[in-house]
């Protein structure tokens, strides 16, 4: 997974609550055998209409947000199906990261093993946040090693959990963690299975 360390970028406000994952990536871009053309399918109700055409007032789709590196969400965003497509979606179009209060709780998890930072804030320092960065969205700069958001005149500290974080610093996903720990895994392999001959058997063949 890329790494996360230090990003900076444009933000794109999208506060509507309860934004499911069929509105974030709709059925029709899951037919696919592989991950290629979900950079299209993210949002693609809202970002086109029904003639394909992209809709102007969209946030993603104004010239400043083309290239988002961040969303500003509402509460409760990713509900719905557990389509791991949302994720891979937003990663495709760019984005590296949403800043919100809740995000549910399958979304969460596809989010952490695929390399997207979440970031849970209080909706008080949310509404800053917003409010910084304008309807039209703005630059802000998310430092993972420090744990600040910081805009051209705020500077929010956010938590996230520690696991995660390291994770994101290091890009690693799960199957990367757990071979950090494979001289560990090889060792204990070796003392259980000298405890217990007879399970090796099948093993070693």
């Amino acid at each position: 997974m890329e790494r996360f360390v230090k990003v900076a970028g444009a933000a794109a406000p999208f506060p509507a609550a309860n934004v499911d994952t069929d509105v974030i990536m709709p059925k029709a871009f899951l037919k696919g055998i592989d991950r290629s053309g979900l950079a299209r399918g993210l949002f693609h109700d809202l970002r086109f209409d029904a003639d394909g055409q992209e809709r102007p007032d969209f946030i993603l789709n104004r010239a400043a947000m083309r290239s988002a590196r961040f969303l500003l969400t509402g509460p409760n965003f990713g509900c719905g199906s557990s389509r791991e497509h949302a994720v891979w979606g937003m990663q495709q179009f760019g984005i590296r990261g949403l800043i919100g209060t809740t995000f549910a709780g399958i979304f969460s998890d596809n989010a952490a093993n695929n390399g997207l930072l979440l970031v849970s804030l209080p909706e008080e320092d949310l509404e800053r946040l917003f409010s910084a960065v304008g309807p039209d969205g703005a630059e802000i700069d998310v430092d993972l090693e420090k744990l600040k958001i910081r805009t051209a005149d705020l500077s929010l500290p956010f938590t996230i959990e520690e696991t995660r974080r390291r994770a994101l610093m290091e890009g690693l996903d799960r199957i990367g963690t757990t071979l950090e720990k494979s001289r560990e895994i090889r060792a204990f392999e070796a003392t259980y299975f000298a405890e217990t001959p007879w399970l090796d058997r099948g093993r070693a063949a």
